[in-house]
Protein backbone atom coordinates (compact mmCIF):
# COMPACT_ATOMS: atom_id res chain seq x y z
CA UNK A 1 0.00 0.00 0.00
CA UNK A 2 1.41 3.78 -0.84
CA UNK A 3 -1.07 5.84 -1.22
CA UNK A 4 1.38 8.54 -0.16
CA UNK A 5 3.70 8.10 -2.77
CA UNK A 6 4.42 11.10 -4.93
CA UNK A 7 1.11 12.78 -3.44
CA UNK A 8 2.53 15.92 -2.06
CA UNK A 9 0.85 17.52 1.69
CA UNK A 10 1.15 20.81 3.04
CA UNK A 11 1.64 20.87 6.82
CA UNK A 12 0.25 23.80 8.28
CA UNK A 13 1.14 23.31 11.84
CA UNK A 14 4.47 24.49 13.39
CA UNK A 15 5.19 21.61 16.68
CA UNK A 16 5.53 18.06 15.58
CA UNK A 17 6.14 19.74 11.88
CA UNK A 18 9.39 17.78 11.13
CA UNK A 19 7.48 14.48 12.85
CA UNK A 20 5.01 14.45 10.42
CA UNK A 21 7.51 15.44 7.50
CA UNK A 22 9.19 12.10 8.85
CA UNK A 23 6.22 9.75 8.36
CA UNK A 24 5.02 11.20 5.57
CA UNK A 25 8.29 10.74 3.47
CA UNK A 26 8.99 7.33 4.86
CA UNK A 27 5.62 5.91 2.63
CA UNK A 28 7.06 7.95 -0.40
CA UNK A 29 5.23 11.67 -0.02
CA UNK A 30 6.61 14.82 -0.14
CA UNK A 31 5.88 17.54 2.62
CA UNK A 32 5.60 21.20 2.49
CA UNK A 33 6.21 23.19 5.83
CA UNK A 34 3.78 25.93 5.62
CA UNK A 35 3.35 26.54 9.67
CA UNK A 36 0.53 29.16 9.84
CA UNK A 37 -0.09 28.84 13.41
CA UNK A 38 1.47 32.37 14.51
CA UNK A 39 3.74 31.97 17.13
CA UNK A 40 2.41 32.25 20.85
CA UNK A 41 3.72 34.83 23.37
CA UNK A 42 3.90 35.23 26.87
CA UNK A 43 3.07 37.93 28.81
CA UNK A 44 5.07 37.47 32.27
CA UNK A 45 3.58 39.88 34.39
CA UNK A 46 0.04 39.09 33.60
CA UNK A 47 0.64 34.97 33.95
CA UNK A 48 2.37 35.73 37.08
CA UNK A 49 -0.75 37.88 38.44
CA UNK A 50 -3.42 35.00 37.43
CA UNK A 51 -1.15 32.54 39.48
CA UNK A 52 -1.46 34.59 42.05
CA UNK A 53 -4.76 34.85 41.98
CA UNK A 54 -5.34 31.50 41.71
CA UNK A 55 -3.89 30.49 44.75
CA UNK A 56 -4.99 33.29 46.88
CA UNK A 57 -8.71 32.94 46.21
CA UNK A 58 -11.59 31.10 46.82
CA UNK A 59 -13.10 29.52 43.25
CA UNK A 60 -15.86 26.91 43.27
CA UNK A 61 -14.39 25.72 39.92
CA UNK A 62 -11.61 26.08 38.19
CA UNK A 63 -11.87 25.63 34.20
CA UNK A 64 -8.14 25.03 32.09
CA UNK A 65 -8.87 24.78 28.38
CA UNK A 66 -5.21 24.25 27.02
CA UNK A 67 -2.17 22.21 27.58
CA UNK A 68 -0.07 24.87 26.78
CA UNK A 69 -1.99 27.30 29.22
CA UNK A 70 -1.39 24.81 32.17
CA UNK A 71 2.07 24.40 31.63
CA UNK A 72 2.65 28.37 31.33
CA UNK A 73 0.86 28.83 34.42
CA UNK A 74 2.96 26.37 35.94
CA UNK A 75 6.09 27.38 34.75
CA UNK A 76 5.32 31.35 36.04
CA UNK A 77 4.40 29.24 39.74
CA UNK A 78 7.92 27.89 39.18
CA UNK A 79 9.27 31.19 38.70
CA UNK A 80 7.97 32.43 41.77
CA UNK A 81 8.87 29.92 44.14
CA UNK A 82 5.16 29.04 44.80
CA UNK A 83 4.91 25.69 42.67
CA UNK A 84 4.36 23.57 45.62
CA UNK A 85 0.94 25.53 46.99
CA UNK A 86 -0.21 25.79 43.03
CA UNK A 87 0.08 22.52 42.71
CA UNK A 88 -2.04 21.88 45.92
CA UNK A 89 -4.81 24.56 45.10
CA UNK A 90 -5.56 22.44 42.02
CA UNK A 91 -5.32 19.39 43.74
CA UNK A 92 -8.30 20.81 45.99
CA UNK A 93 -10.39 22.38 43.69
CA UNK A 94 -12.83 20.84 41.55
CA UNK A 95 -11.66 20.78 38.04
CA UNK A 96 -13.31 21.13 35.01
CA UNK A 97 -11.02 20.30 31.30
CA UNK A 98 -11.34 19.99 27.46
CA UNK A 99 -8.59 18.93 25.70
CA UNK A 100 -6.10 15.64 25.26
CA UNK A 101 -2.95 17.81 26.07
CA UNK A 102 -4.70 19.13 28.82
CA UNK A 103 -5.35 15.79 30.21
CA UNK A 104 -2.11 14.57 29.79
CA UNK A 105 -0.60 17.61 31.61
CA UNK A 106 -3.50 16.28 34.79
CA UNK A 107 -2.26 12.83 34.88
CA UNK A 108 1.91 14.05 34.99
CA UNK A 109 0.62 15.93 38.25
CA UNK A 110 -2.00 13.14 40.27
CA UNK A 111 -4.77 15.61 39.17
CA UNK A 112 -8.39 14.28 38.45
CA UNK A 113 -10.99 16.54 36.65
CA UNK A 114 -14.20 16.29 38.14
CA UNK A 115 -15.56 17.56 34.69
CA UNK A 116 -14.01 16.37 31.41
CA UNK A 117 -15.34 17.42 28.26
CA UNK A 118 -16.48 14.20 27.17
CA UNK A 119 -15.31 15.25 22.76
CA UNK A 120 -12.68 17.76 23.77
CA UNK A 121 -14.54 20.86 22.71
CA UNK A 122 -15.52 23.86 24.56
CA UNK A 123 -18.76 23.86 23.63
CA UNK A 124 -19.56 19.86 25.15
CA UNK A 125 -17.99 21.15 28.45
CA UNK A 126 -19.93 24.56 28.68
CA UNK A 127 -23.53 22.35 28.26
CA UNK A 128 -21.94 19.99 31.45
CA UNK A 129 -22.08 23.15 33.72
CA UNK A 130 -25.53 23.58 35.01
CA UNK A 131 -26.91 26.97 35.39
CA UNK A 132 -25.37 29.04 38.81
CA UNK A 133 -27.85 28.84 41.65
CA UNK A 134 -28.23 32.26 43.81
CA UNK A 135 -27.46 29.97 47.31
CA UNK A 136 -24.42 28.48 45.48
CA UNK A 137 -20.66 28.71 44.63
CA UNK A 138 -20.28 31.01 41.49
CA UNK A 139 -16.76 32.11 41.50
CA UNK A 140 -15.23 30.35 38.18
CA UNK A 141 -11.03 30.67 37.08
CA UNK A 142 -11.31 30.38 33.53
CA UNK A 143 -8.03 29.87 32.07
CA UNK A 144 -7.93 30.28 28.33
CA UNK A 145 -5.85 32.13 25.38
CA UNK A 146 -6.80 35.01 22.61
CA UNK A 147 -9.21 33.32 20.79
CA UNK A 148 -13.13 32.70 21.63
CA UNK A 149 -11.99 34.24 25.29
CA UNK A 150 -14.94 36.77 25.31
CA UNK A 151 -17.26 34.78 23.98
CA UNK A 152 -16.39 31.89 26.41
CA UNK A 153 -16.44 34.48 29.34
CA UNK A 154 -20.21 35.51 27.81
CA UNK A 155 -21.48 32.25 28.26
CA UNK A 156 -20.37 31.26 31.49
CA UNK A 157 -21.67 34.96 32.90
CA UNK A 158 -25.28 33.84 31.06
CA UNK A 159 -25.16 30.51 33.29
CA UNK A 160 -25.11 32.75 36.23
CA UNK A 161 -21.08 32.49 37.02
CA UNK A 162 -18.90 35.16 37.77
CA UNK A 163 -15.95 34.48 36.05
CA UNK A 164 -11.97 35.90 36.49
CA UNK A 165 -10.53 35.44 33.06
CA UNK A 166 -6.99 33.97 32.84
CA UNK A 167 -5.30 34.39 29.50
CA UNK A 168 -1.40 33.53 30.28
CA UNK A 169 -0.59 33.54 26.62
CA UNK A 170 -1.41 34.60 23.14
CA UNK A 171 -0.73 34.03 19.68
CA UNK A 172 0.44 36.36 17.46
CA UNK A 173 -0.60 37.01 13.70
CA UNK A 174 1.37 33.92 10.96
CA UNK A 175 3.57 35.14 8.55
CA UNK A 176 2.00 36.82 6.22
CA UNK A 177 4.00 35.31 3.37
CA UNK A 178 4.23 31.86 4.43
CA UNK A 179 -0.02 32.31 4.67
CA UNK A 180 0.03 33.71 1.15
CA UNK A 181 1.86 31.05 0.21
CA UNK A 182 -0.27 28.30 1.28
CA UNK A 183 -3.20 29.83 0.29
CA UNK A 184 -2.06 29.91 -3.23
CA UNK A 185 -0.62 26.79 -3.41
CA UNK A 186 -4.31 25.64 -2.21
CA UNK A 187 -6.14 27.52 -4.50
CA UNK A 188 -3.90 26.20 -7.48
CA UNK A 189 -4.31 23.16 -6.42
CA UNK A 190 -0.52 22.34 -6.30
CA UNK A 191 -1.03 20.08 -3.21
CA UNK A 192 -2.84 17.33 -2.61
CA UNK A 193 -4.00 17.59 0.88
CA UNK A 194 -3.22 19.89 3.89
CA UNK A 195 -3.08 19.22 7.34
CA UNK A 196 -4.36 21.04 10.11
CA UNK A 197 -3.36 20.60 14.03
CA UNK A 198 -5.39 23.45 15.64
CA UNK A 199 -8.42 25.56 14.97
CA UNK A 200 -6.12 28.97 15.27
CA UNK A 201 -4.38 27.52 11.79
CA UNK A 202 -7.83 27.14 10.21
CA UNK A 203 -8.94 30.65 11.29
CA UNK A 204 -5.74 32.36 10.12
CA UNK A 205 -5.97 30.38 7.12
CA UNK A 206 -9.62 31.44 6.25
CA UNK A 207 -9.36 34.63 8.46
CA UNK A 208 -9.24 37.06 5.10
CA UNK A 209 -10.34 37.54 1.77
CA UNK A 210 -10.93 34.29 -0.89
CA UNK A 211 -12.80 32.43 2.00
CA UNK A 212 -15.39 30.97 -0.46
CA UNK A 213 -12.26 30.25 -3.48
CA UNK A 214 -10.74 28.32 -0.78
CA UNK A 215 -13.34 26.09 0.37
CA UNK A 216 -14.09 25.42 -2.99
CA UNK A 217 -10.45 24.46 -3.81
CA UNK A 218 -11.11 21.86 -0.78
CA UNK A 219 -14.42 20.67 -1.83
CA UNK A 220 -12.89 20.27 -5.62
CA UNK A 221 -9.96 18.11 -5.06
CA UNK A 222 -7.75 19.40 -1.82
CA UNK A 223 -8.13 16.88 1.10
CA UNK A 224 -7.77 19.02 4.47
CA UNK A 225 -7.12 16.73 6.76
CA UNK A 226 -7.74 17.38 10.61
CA UNK A 227 -5.90 16.62 13.85
CA UNK A 228 -9.39 16.58 16.61
CA UNK A 229 -12.83 17.37 16.78
CA UNK A 230 -12.12 20.98 17.18
CA UNK A 231 -10.01 21.36 14.34
CA UNK A 232 -12.66 19.42 11.77
CA UNK A 233 -15.50 21.69 13.24
CA UNK A 234 -13.84 24.96 12.36
CA UNK A 235 -12.86 23.57 8.91
CA UNK A 236 -16.79 22.59 8.39
CA UNK A 237 -17.61 26.47 9.41
CA UNK A 238 -15.30 27.74 7.19
CA UNK A 239 -17.41 25.29 3.97
CA UNK A 240 -15.19 22.59 3.95
CA UNK A 241 -17.74 19.81 3.21
CA UNK A 242 -15.47 16.90 3.40
CA UNK A 243 -12.89 16.98 6.11
CA UNK A 244 -10.49 13.85 6.89
CA UNK A 245 -10.36 12.86 10.72
CA UNK A 246 -8.28 9.68 11.74
CA UNK A 247 -9.72 7.51 14.21
CA UNK A 248 -7.70 8.42 16.29
CA UNK A 249 -6.35 12.48 16.97
CA UNK A 250 -3.14 11.72 16.58
CA UNK A 251 -0.30 12.16 13.63
CA UNK A 252 0.51 8.39 13.74
CA UNK A 253 -2.59 8.00 12.84
CA UNK A 254 -3.00 10.51 10.34
CA UNK A 255 -0.17 9.42 8.24
CA UNK A 256 -1.34 5.76 7.96
CA UNK A 257 -5.18 6.71 7.79
CA UNK A 258 -3.96 9.26 4.53
CA UNK A 259 -1.76 6.27 3.60
CA UNK A 260 -5.09 4.32 3.02
CA UNK A 261 -7.02 7.20 2.04
CA UNK A 262 -5.05 7.87 -1.44
CA UNK A 263 -4.72 4.15 -1.72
Amino acid sequence: MNGLNGKKVAVAASRQAEAIDTMISKQGGNTMQLPIQGAYQLNDSICENDVKTLIENTFDLIILTTGIGAETLEQSAQKLNIHHSFIDKLKSSKLAIRGSKTTKWMKQHQLTPSILSADGTMENLLESLPPAKQDEGKQIYLQTYNEDDAYLKRSLEQLGYDVYLSKPYSYKEPDQQVLSTLKETILLQHVDAVVFTSKTQVRNLFMKEDKEKLAEAFNQGVLAAAIGKVTAAELEKNGVDNVFQPMKPKMGAMVVELNKQFS
